[in-house]
């Protein structure tokens, strides 16, 4: 049930304006003979990905422990994820239309995302720098979603209180903590979202 229309917009990065090709990953673990998911599997390990998205590790140093984690020689790991990593996604036009959509009608449209320290170059290179009126980045706040203090610092950078924002993510665990800091919170499921979202919002 909608509840009173929300005044600003948190829209996650990755899975929502940003989309991963998956046949890129299967591409480079089938030329490296590795097991088929290994680099996701790897690079997503919590324990080992927090450390980049909290800001305690560059990017890089992140990588090259990916690296570390593969059969492979250190030479070979080290070319497959620099070649895996060639590839910085690609931005859903539907949902960047949306965006601009809401900043249009005078919405604020923040970018609230756990990324690591390349996220700002990401941005430029997907021509998305000027899409946002604010980045939220965890590893610039050293606070990774969904802490509360995340949720808190992006509300507090909008100007608003907390049930005055929507806030969009593809992941469950994160819209938990997000609905626990009273954010009106929507999991992402894909662009068949965008008229519940667009009556969220109150567009015209």
């Amino acid at each position: 049930m909608l509840r009173q229309p929300a005044q600003a917009l948190l829209i996650d990065l990755d899975g929502v304006v940003r989309r991963w090709d998956p046949s890129v990953a299967v591409g480079v673990e089938t030329e490296y003979a590795l097991e088929p998911g290994i680099l996701m599997r790897t690079a997503f390990d919590w324990e080992l990905l927090r450390h980049a998205v909290s800001g305690e590790i560059t990017d890089a140093e992140w990588m090259g422990l990916i690296a570390d984690r593969l059969p492979l020689d250190k030479d070979r790991a080290r070319a497959a994820v620099t070649t895996w990593q060639e590839h910085r996604g690609e931005v859903d036009q539907e949902v960047l239309a949306f965006v601009r959509e809401v900043r249009a009608a005078g919405r604020p449209v923040g970018l609230a995302t756990n990324a690591t320290d390349l996220l700002r170059g990401d941005l430029d290179t997907l021509g998305l720098t000027d899409e946002f009126d604010l980045i939220v980045s965890s590893a610039e706040l050293k606070i990774h979603k969904p802490a509360p203090e995340f949720f808190a610092q992006a509300c507090a950078a909008l100007g608003l209180q907390a049930p005055w924002v929507l806030f969009v993510d593809d992941d469950d665990r994160v819209i938990r903590g997000a609905r626990a800091a009273k954010l009106l919170a929507f999991r992402w499921t894909g662009t068949q979202d965008l008229p519940y979202l667009r009556k969220a919002l109150a567009l015209p």
